[in-house]
C-alpha cells in the first residue's frame, strides 16, 4: 500500500510541475506589451498617417 502512494504521489509531482502555464503568462505579457507599443505609436502618427492615406486614396482616384 506504501508503494502504491509513493507511485501515485511521484506521478502527481512530475505532472504537477509543469511550466506550461508560466510560459503561457510570459506570451500573454508579450503580446499586450508589443499592443501597447502599437497603439502608442499608432496615437503618435496618427494624424500624419491620416494625411498619407487620404492623399493616396486621392491619387488612387
Amino acid at each position: 500500500m506504501n508503494t502504491q502512494f509513493d507511485v501515485l504521489s511521484m506521478w502527481l509531482k512530475a505532472h504537477t510541475k509543469s511550466e506550461r502555464g508560466a510560459s503561457m503568462v510570459e506570451y500573454a505579457l508579450l503580446v499586450a506589451l508589443i499592443a501597447v507599443i502599437a497603439i502608442a505609436a499608432l496615437r503618435a502618427l496618427g494624424t500624419q498617417l491620416s494625411t498619407n492615406f487620404s492623399e493616396v486614396t486621392s491619387d488612387i482616384a
